[in-house]
């Protein structure tokens, strides 16, 4: 199992809604890729290690696919569609990390 995160980080200025991520952008993902998907969570941040700092990230998506291969075939012929949906919820460059589910 694989877990595909996609981190927003949290700068000066950066935007992020995060009930159009969680009720518009997550869903048409999960459409996009249908059953190749195997689980989606959405964090979002509230704060740093010290009270009242920023958290690192305004939010993270979290998906999870059987394998590597699994998500690129699924997510591949609708990445372009997905991406654009960007702006719609964030100024952020987000950050892509595919990590191996270990426990």
């Amino acid at each position: 199992m694989i877990k595909v995160s996609v981190l927003y980080p949290s700068s000066e200025g950066s935007t992020f809604d995060i009930d159009y991520y969680v009720n518009s952008h997550m869903p048409l993902v999960a459409e996009k890729v249908g059953s190749a998907i195997k689980g989606v969570s959405v964090d979002e941040g509230l704060g740093g290690p010290e009270p009242g700092s920023a958290p690192a990230y305004m939010a993270m998506g979290h998906m999870l696919y059987e394998s590597v291969e699994a998500f690129q075939t699924a997510f591949g012929p609708h990445m372009e569609e997905i991406l654009a949906d960007l702006p719609n919820f964030t100024n952020a460059q987000p950050t892509i990390q595919i990590s191996e589910v270990k426990l």
